[in-house]
């Protein structure tokens, strides 16, 4: 388990600023959020050193990458520690994979997707989900539109 690190109210603002921006200046920063521009990057420094900044990444349009329809799907699975490996390990192995969530609940796992179509789902859907004797069920939700995140703010 991660331990708790101490946050006051100026890291939780550069936190809140470098969800919205990673790439925004120290200067900018140091305006917002009321510190010197020494103070914001000794923090964030910290931050990333404690890992409570984990990664600073770039958000890349799915249009652009010929993969636009977004799929989200939760995964019941046989029960047994060693079939929640192997299926863990087949969707790391997936490129269409964006993210996937060990869950608890009624389903067993919740997989982000992205493809090109529907019928590249249907192909991948087939592979791993249907053809898998120990995935009990699957229920799949394709994304209208995104209303908070990235594309959201588009």
């Amino acid at each position: 388990m991660a331990k708790t690190v101490e946050l006051d109210r100026f890291d939780h603002a550069l936190l809140r600023e470098m969800q919205i921006d990673n790439q925004t200046p120290a200067r900018v920063l140091a305006e917002r959020v009321g510190l010197s521009q020494s103070a914001v990057l000794r923090r964030l420094r910290r931050l990333r050193a404690e890992q409570v900044i984990m990664a600073d990444v770039s958000i890349v349009s799915p249009e652009t990458l010929g993969v636009p329809v977004t799929v989200h799907v939760l995964v019941s699975i046989e029960r047994g520690s060693r079939t929640y490996g192997e299926f863990s390990r087949k969707l790391q192995a997936r490129p269409e994979v964006r993210q996937a969530s060990y869950v608890t609940g009624g389903a067993d796992f919740v997989v982000h997707l992205q493809v090109e179509s529907m019928a590249a789902y249907a192909a991948f859907a087939r592979e791993v989900f249907h053809d898998d004797p120990n995935v009990s069920e699957y229920h799949t939700y394709v994304a209208m539109r995104e209303v908070v995140g990235p594309a959201s703010k588009r």
